[in-house]
């Protein structure tokens, strides 16, 4: 796909794979809509990438946590006279316990974060790119997807249900010029794991640039979804081998806390 002169907006861009995903873009020639809650991260992304590349990149400091969110962001972009070519949903965050003990508040904000928004975006700005005949719609999902995760269940489910409808709207948009594609990463090396802990680690962490990398390889070929990685690939094939319930006590063992050395 040739970004060229056109227009990508990527939620979540402040730091780590959505960063990493604006640096990318802007070097082979788009202009960006980059949206996330620091406006002081986002404008120094905005001044380096401007100054390095020559693009333009418009900044929206925004809680897409929030309810209507979605609707402000589109709201934002059409008053600036953009038009968004393609959509990084990029934006989400996990929490790390039982549910039992979860605070009520922060789940519904997970939900609506890496569900919600995602899907309010999605259906926003993809009927101009199907109108257009061509655009590409990326979602951010997890190997977090293809199997329960005691103590993360919010999560991997949030991730299931992006993995779902992403490989489903890539289907329906099959001969429009417009592409769908599920990206998941394993553990990566950013700052995701300051807000879900450490012990949600598993695995060695591969950086940003390598997931931006299998990204773009993906959306070239067309695929409907991707994993980040060779052994993350072969982790995500494990449910297909052996039961459910040995599937599950894996993951189970895998997140149980550690003990404090």
């Amino acid at each position: 796909m040739d970004f060229t002169r056109k227009t990508t907006l990527i939620t979540g861009a402040s730091t780590g794979i959505g960063a990493a995903y604006a640096r990318e873009l802007a070097a082979r020639g788009s202009d960006l809509v980059v949206v996330a809650r620091s406006e002081d991260r986002l404008r120094a992304l905005q001044e380096e990438v401007e100054a390095a590349h020559g693009v333009t990149v418009h900044v929206v400091p925004l809680d897409l946590a929030r309810p209507g969110a979605a609707a402000e962001l589109q709201r934002r972009v059409e008053e600036s006279g953009t038009a968004v070519d393609v959509l990084i949903n990029n934006a989400g965050f996990a929490t790390f316990g039982a549910v039992a003990a979860s605070d009520p508040t922060r789940i519904a904000e997970q939900v609506h974060l890496n569900c919600s928004t995602l899907t309010d975006l999605t259906t926003r700005f993809l009927p101009a790119m199907v109108e257009r005949g061509h655009g590409a719609v990326i979602n951010v999902a997890s190997t977090a997807a293809f199997q329960p995760v005691p103590r993360m269940a919010v999560y991997g489910a949030t991730k299931a249900y992006v993995l779902s409808f992403t490989e489903a709207l890539a289907s329906e948009l099959r001969g429009s010029g417009v592409r769908a594609l599920a990206i998941c990463p394993g553990a990566t090396d950013t700052p995701f794991f300051e807000v879900v802990g450490e012990q949600a680690a598993v695995g060695v962490r591969r950086r940003p640039e390598q997931v931006v990398a299998t990204t773009l390889a993906a959306l070239r070929k067309g695929r409907p979804s991707v994993v980040d990685g060779l052994l993350n690939r072969l982790v995500t094939l494990s449910p297909r081998l052996v039961s459910r319930r040995t599937t599950l006590a894996i993951a189970e063992r895998v997140t149980r806390p550690r003990p404090a050395a």
